[in-house]
């Protein structure tokens, strides 16, 4: 069984089968398979026809049993805009159980809400500290520069699926409302396919 994630970044093709298979370790022996993604354009996440092509195109997946859509809110409310794609999306798949979850603002939010468990990863600094408010940064890839080395700068395709296969998910799942969606969201196709989980999110995460 597939779960076929569709993204925005060229980042995010490498990142976000990091990102799932890292929480299907935390649902125990279950093992859905992570396709590699679907990159599409923002414009393209953001209207009506396009996603439901896009989901067209995830649900030939072979074995496909879930669709994830993930990308920056950047500018939008993640709370009126993901609803909105989640009914196109959802009305696309049909019975195939379908997440939408927006980053805010960045997918790099996550990183900077959890910066200590990255530091010494890619040019992250040895002292580098999280923001207090990190999804209310508008540039949240120059926040994350900033707590680098002089002479080091992040780069999406490089460094985003590194980062992740470090971040502390805790310490983003306390900081990060859209964390604490994304950990919803995996939960909710992993349940969909019959997947027993007791405790989620784990208990040391909160």
């Amino acid at each position: 069984m597939t779960i076929q994630a569709i993204v925005e970044g060229h980042g995010e093709v490498a990142a976000a089968p990091v990102l799932l298979r890292r929480l299907q370790d935390h649902i125990g022996d279950y093992r859905f398979r992570i396709a590699r993604p679907i990159r599409r354009k923002r414009s393209e996440l953001t209207t009506q026809e396009h996603v439901r092509r896009s989901v067209r195109l995830a649900l030939g997946t072979p074995d496909c049993c879930g669709v994830l859509i993930l990308f920056d809110s950047d500018n939008d409310c993640p709370k009126d805009l993901g609803p909105t794609v989640q009914g196109w999306a959802q009305t696309e798949a049909g019975p195939i159980p379908c997440e939408v979850v927006l980053a805010n603002r960045e997918y790099e939010a996550w990183f900077i809400s959890a910066i200590e468990s990255l530091r010494g990863t890619r040019g992250v600094r040895p002292d580098a500290v999280s923001h207090p408010a990190p999804e209310t940064i508008r540039d949240c890839k120059g926040a994350l520069e900033e707590r680098m080395e002089d002479g080091a700068s992040y780069s999406p395709t490089v460094d985003q699926a590194a980062l992740t296969a470090q971040l502390n998910f805790g310490q983003a799942h306390v900081a990060c409302r859209s964390f604490r969606r994304m950990t919803k969201a995996f939960g909710n196709l992993a349940r969909a396919n019959g997947v027993l989980i007791n405790v989620w999110p784990p208990n040391d995460w909160l």
